[in-house]
Parts: C-alpha cells; structure tokens; sequence
C-alpha cells in the first residue's frame, strides 16, 4: 500500500467501531462526504475492498487488520508520551471474555485497571467459537476462551503462536461448574434421584447447552435430550433458579453462598464440569497492554482452580 495515511486510517477506525458512515462522521466532526472520500482513498490505495457498505458497515480482512494497526500504533504512541512525560491519550483495548468468568472472577481484576484510568477498556462477552474468532482476526488484543474437557481449545492456533504466527496462549485454570435446584425443586422433581424419567419431566434452564449435557452424561449417564429454557446470562440463569423455576448448572462461585445456606442444593453432589479457561492474547509491548496481561493470569489463576 506504500506509505499509510493514519489520518484515513482514524477515519476508517471510526467507521469500524460506529457501524456506520455517519455516526462515524458525526464522532470525528467531519462530514460524511469526507469519511466517504478517506475510505475510498485508502481502498483505492491497496486496491482491496475495506468495509462492506451495509447496516452496519464492517470491515473485510484487509480492513480489520488496518484498524487493528492503527489501534496498535496508538497505543505505542500513548506509551511513548509516558515515557515523554506528555499528557496521556486514552487508547481503547478490546478483549473478549465468556460469560461466566464476567459472572465470577473477571470483574476482580478490574480495580487496579480502571483506577486511575489508563485506557478505554472494552470488553465484549463472547462463547469460544467467538472469541477465538475476534483475537485472531485482529480485533481485540485478547480473549478469555472457555473449554470443555474433551473439546479442542483452539491450540492449533497456539502452535502458530509458538511460531511467532500468532496469539500466545495460557493456561488460566479451570472453572468448576455444579448442577443446582431449590430444595423444593429437588425434592419435587428429583426426589427418587437423578434418573432418566425424572430429567424428561423436569424444566432445566442453561446458557450453554452443552454444559447441561456435558454435567447429565458424567453423574448420571444420561445422554439425549432433555426440555429446557435457555438464558445467556449466567446471572440471570443463577436467578431463575432460585426462583424454583428450573435446575442448572452454574459457577461454584456464583453458587457458593446460596449453597452454604441452604437456598440451594447440588442435585448429585461430588458431580461437577471443570470448564479449562486459557488467555489468547498478541505480544504487544506497551504499559497497558502488560498490565492488562498480567492482571487477567494473576486474577484468573488465583480464584479458577
């Protein structure tokens, strides 16, 4: 492409994280007709396509990897004024993280992030097929990804890493997951125990399906189906079950007081998932890029087992 024009690279940067032409211009306090010409210029520079004109507008490949560089670029440019002793801009970090660690020991290593504030954090909730899909896209610098035991974690992508070809990968722990009720959900629904004829009746609720499935095959060899309500919400899931709405499987942590007091029960206690979490993140070199790093292992490894 020769020499980039960050200028237009800010520009389509706009457009990315807007959706659309517009807000994007309304954001930069330029008119559309001059975010419309900067993309246009530096799609006809590399003469590739860089967002698809829709509702909203997204970035091709090409494009994504252009708005990750600028991003990356300033958040060099932001570490460099530290060292300068300038004023601090306030670079934006994408990461992706599932649902049940934002439910349980994510927010703990927030605090020393956000205060006092040294970037934009944003953070997107993402399954595993998602999340391995943003960092390695480019789209955000890092990525909580949860497995389940038996499901492979994307270390295809680590060899790469280990190549230098892509995001390095770390272990993080596991997060163990319990089946829970109400006891008078239980002892309505499963007062006989788990069995195949109680779980065909019983109203379960889950997040991810494969949890459910994943928890009735190891306590209680049952495998098929089984009726159930779906929330993506982990704290919405914890919500409805003490409720006495429905059974599920949730976090030990998100369970653990209600448990200790008697508000729930384990339906086959003993019976647990362990979830295997693992970092996905890009080596790039900057205060806040290491910081975020080393909360997100210190916190994960100090409260996952």
């Amino acid at each position: 492409m020769g020499t980039l024009d960050y200028r237009a690279l800010a520009v389509l940067d706009a457009v990315v994280s807007q959706g659309s032409f517009e807000k994007a211009a309304a954001a930069l306090g330029i008119s559309q007709s001059a975010v419309s010409q900067r993309i246009k210029a530096l799609e006809d520079a590399s003469g590739r396509l860089l967002i698809v004109r829709g509702a909203p507008a997204v970035p091709t490949g090409l494009g994504q990897r252009l708005v990750t560089h600028h991003r990356n670029v300033r958040l060099m440019e932001a570490a460099l004024d530290i060292d300068l002793g300038n004023k601090v801009s306030m670079p934006e970090i994408a990461i992706a993280v599932d649902a049940a660690s934002l439910a349980t020991w994510f927010p703990l290593c927030l605090p020393p992030l956000l205060s006092p504030p040294r970037c934009q954090l944003a953070v997107h909730g993402a399954d595993r097929a998602q999340a391995l899909h943003l960092v390695h896209e480019g789209s955000v610098f890092g990525a909580v990804v949860a497995s389940l035991p038996g499901v492979p974690d994307g270390h295809a992508p680590a060899a790469a890493a280990a190549a230098g070809a892509g995001p390095r990968v770390t272990a993080l722990g596991t997060l163990r997951h319990v089946c829970v009720a109400t006891p008078a959900f239980a002892g309505h629904w499963f007062g006989e125990g788990v069995s195949g004829d109680a779980v065909q009746l019983a109203p379960a609720i889950v997040s991810e399906r494969e949890l459910m499935t994943r928890w009735l095959a190891d306590a209680a060899g049952i495998r098929g189906g089984f009726p159930h309500h779906t929330l993506p919400s982990p704290s919405a899931l914890a919500d409805a079950i003490m409720r006495g709405l429905a059974y599920g499987v949730l976090p030990q942590a998100l369970a653990a007081d209600a448990l200790l007091d008697g508000r729930l029960v384990e339906l086959a206690p003993g019976s647990a998932v362990d979830v295997a979490l693992h970092w996905h993140a890009w080596d790039l070199d900057t205060p806040f890029t290491r910081a975020l790093d080393e909360q997100v292992i210190r916190t994960a490894r100090q409260h996952c087992l």
